[in-house]
């Protein structure tokens, strides 16, 4: 299967109004009421995603393969965050993304996605098999 070009610099965002279900306490990764770690993580995997959603021909996918994360600051209920993800680098079928987590002005993360280009039936027969 012939895998799609992609350029660096190409990007996408995402946004996200922090609810109960956002908040540490309610994914498992502290106590306290605010977004939680594990939701930035997810909210800029998506942003990733939407970035090169338009160019991925059918039968192909990405999957997250590494991440790294910076959460710098609290976002509490009812606050809009946006995820901006930019695909920074190409390595064969690694894409690799930088993305900012932002609350008006206040950067609240950055986060490193590594994604890889693979045949998607492939993928979920591979995972079937174990």
């Amino acid at each position: 299967m012939e895998f799609p070009e992609f350029a660096p610099g190409m990007s996408a965002r995402v946004e996200l109004t922090v609810t109960d279900a956002d908040t540490a306490q309610a994914v498992g990764s502290g106590d306290v009421p605010v977004l939680g770690t594990p939701r930035i993580l997810a909210l800029a995997e998506a942003a990733t995603v939407a970035a090169t959603a338009r160019q991925i021909p059918g039968g192909i996918t990405t999957v997250g393969s590494r991440a790294e994360i910076e959460h710098r600051a609290a976002t509490p209920l009812g606050r809009r965050v946006v995820a901006q993800a930019t695909l920074t680098k190409v390595d064969g079928r690694k894409l690799l993304f930088e993305v900012t987590v932002h609350d008006g002005d206040l950067l609240v993360a950055e986060v490193r996605v590594e994604r890889v280009l693979l045949d998607r039936q492939r993928f979920i027969a591979r995972a079937m098999e174990r």
